[in-house]
């Protein structure tokens, strides 16, 4: 005898909206009793968390230009250097 799936799924669709009916109400009583408090602590928190949070700076094309420049530079003379360094091992 097949299974009938979409009468199993209707039945544990019900089941578990039941239990959801459930725990909403144990979450709506134990808010109660802690108070209302305790959400605009939460909200609280929040807010100031998105305060403390560091934005990230942009640089402008000039900026990144300068960086450019002072990088090519500075790996022009770390070659200069590799090579040198090279030079005087192979002497």
């Amino acid at each position: 005898m097949p299974i009938d799936l979409t009468k199993t799924l209707r039945k544990a669709l019900a089941e578990l909206q039941g239990e959801r009916e459930r725990i909403d109400g144990q979450i709506v009583a134990i808010q109660k009793v802690l108070g209302a408090d305790t959400r605009g602590r939460q909200r609280r928190a929040r807010r100031s968390a998105k305060i403390r949070t560091p934005t990230r700076k942009t640089m402008s094309a000039a900026q990144r230009k300068a960086v450019s420049r002072r990088m090519k530079v500075y790996w022009a003379k770390r070659r200069e250097q590799a090579t040198k360094a090279k030079e005087k091992a192979g002497r």
